[in-house]
């Protein structure tokens, strides 16, 4: 095998700091976007989700690699997971988007070795000058100093509190919080500040943490959702190599709900042809388990995720593929994504107005209607800034 450098002629302007490894053939990933079934097939490494690596939008070149005659391994060694302790500067992050609930998250690590196929998370890594590919689940960022930080922007005078979401963007409970714990440190000061947050995750690890959840949710103080895509483990396994088995997640949401821990079900992403015959089976379950609420998203497939979708299509459902981006497309206008919105989460069209019409069905029939947990802000109690107590006295 040998590597090629291409100019990259569609490239933005560079936001990255570090070097670029080999990167695969974008010719492949375009034409399994394109749904072309006759693309070559790359095997998948061992516990990974992407299957290449290819360059973000904003490098000046993309690098292939190309068949020179030689033999090649038939397998690539694993792939390491590498975690860069990261000093950030500021930790909650403030959006204005209409169509989702809060105004405010945090997000602990950069990347996520959960490794979903489907992330729409996946293309932040570009900022980096890292590949929304294979760097993206095993080149990671751990923001060790969030939770001195989080305690300093409580304290700053005037602060009014919302419900911070956590989970919005990479998971706070992939594998490497087992070592990290930036996640615990966040939720310690959050609790001590009596300050609401609401919880994404896909991971079992979340259990960890009840002897801090339960005295906040007495409070009125914390919500989680769990989020279960399949309850098929092989799928899973396949689509999200590292996150918790599909029983696992239903068990941490039992173990939750006993805790008296408000839960829901997220049914995300919804996957045309893939998952879709799901729905009323997760809704069932998550019911069973404690959920009280549930919600669901279409599949998102945003800048880079669509030709990593695609492959992964390519090499796991090969004679969907076609089939799977047509719906995909019949949903988003024609287009593989779009990011209007009041129709990003769900889509337009038939084939989405037939899921929205199911999921509410099944969830009304389910008592998971019926109401949502808000969260209580009146408790909050700013943190002390440093040297405060001393002008008191």
């Amino acid at each position: 095998m040998a590597i090629i450098a291409k100019t990259n002629l569609n490239a933005q302007p560079s936001r990255g700091t570090s070097p670029q490894p080999a990167r695969p053939s974008a010719k492949r990933a375009n034409a399994c976007a394109d749904g072309d079934s006759e693309a070559p097939v790359v095997a998948p490494r061992r516990g990974r989700g992407a299957l290449t690596n290819a360059s973000g939008r904003f490098e000046p070149q993309t690098r292939i690699r190309e068949d020179d005659g030689w033999d090649a391994p038939e397998e690539f060694p694993p792939l390491r997971t590498a975690v860069t302790q990261e000093r950030a500067k500021t930790i909650i992050t403030r959006n204005e988007s209409p169509d989702i609930s809060f105004d405010r998250s945090i997000n602990p690590y950069r990347g996520c070795e959960h490794g979903c196929a489907y992330c729409y998370a996946r293309p932040t890594h570009a900022y980096l000058g890292l590949s929304p590919g294979l760097d993206f689940e095993t080149r990671l960022f751990s923001k060790t100093n969030a939770a001195a930080l989080l305690e300093r922007e409580l304290s700053t005078p005037g602060y009014q509190p919302k419900t911070i979401a956590i989970g919005t963007n990479t998971d706070p409970y992939q594998p490497i919080e087992r070592n990290e714990k930036v996640m615990r440190q966040v939720l310690e000061v959050l609790s001590r500040a009596n300050h609401p947050v609401g919880i994404v995750t896909k991971s079992a690890l979340i259990a960890r943490d009840i002897d801090i959840l339960a005295p906040m949710a007495e409070k009125g103080l914390v919500k989680v959702a769990l989020s279960v895509t399949t309850l098929d483990p092989v799928l899973a396994r396949k689509m999200e190599p590292r996150a918790s088995s599909p029983a696992r997640r239903l068990d941490a949401m039992r173990r939750l709900a006993a805790a008296g821990v408000p839960t829901a079900v997220m049914v995300a992403p919804i996957i045309p042809s893939i998952n879709d015959a799901e729905i009323e089976a997760i809704l069932d379950r998550a019911q069973a388990m404690g959920a009280r609420e549930a919600g669901y998203v279409m599949l998102r497939l945003p800048l880079e995720v669509r030709d990593i979708f695609a492959e992964w299509l390519m090499s796991h459902y090969p004679g969907k593929l076609r089939h799977v981006l047509s719906l995909v497309r019949s949903v988003r206008d024609g287009k593989i994504y779009d990011s209007t919105f009041g129709k990003r989460m769900t889509g337009s069209g038939p084939y989405a107005w037939m899921i929205g019409r199911r999921f509410e069905a099944a969830a009304a029939r389910l008592g998971l209607t019926k109401s949502r947990v808000s969260l209580r802000c009146d408790l909050f109690a700013r943190p002390a800034q440093h040297g405060e107590q001393l002008q008191l006295l």
